[in-house]
C-alpha cells in the first residue's frame, strides 16, 4: 500500500510542478516588455532555472514510468510462474475487502 501511496504522491508532485512551471513561464512572458538591466538579469536567471527544472521534471517522470513498467513486468512474470499463489492472494484480498464492506 505504501508503494501505491508513494506513486500517487510522485504523480501529484509532477503535476503540481508542471503547473508551477507553466505559471512561471506565463509570468516571464507577461514581463517581457518591462525594461531595466536588473529585470533582464533576473529574467535570464529565471529562464535558466525553468529550463533546468523542466529537464529534471522530464527525467523524474521518465524514471517513474520506467520503474512502474519494471514493477509491472516483474509482477507479470511472478504471476505466470506462481499462478496458484497469485490466485490465493487475490482471493484473500477479496475476502478481506468483502468483510470490511459487510461491516458497514
Amino acid at each position: 500500500m505504501e508503494l501505491l501511496s508513494n506513486h500517487f504522491n510522485k504523480d501529484q508532485l509532477i503535476n503540481d510542478f508542471k503547473v508551477a512551471v507553466t505559471d512561471a513561464e506565463a509570468l516571464l512572458l507577461a514581463t517581457a516588455n518591462v525594461g531595466g538591466e536588473k529585470v533582464a538579469e533576473i529574467r535570464s536567471r529565471a529562464e535558466e532555472s525553468l529550463k533546468i527544472a523542466k529537464n529534471r521534471m522530464v527525467n523524474a517522470q521518465e524514471a517513474l514510468v520506467a520503474k512502474t513498467k519494471a514493477t509491472a513486468k516483474m509482477t507479470d512474470v511472478y504471476v505466470h510462474e506462481n499462478p496458484w499463489k497469485a490466485i490465493g492472494f487475490a482471493a484473500s484480498v477479496g475476502v478481506v475487502i468483502g468483510l470490511l464492506m459487510s461491516r458497514r
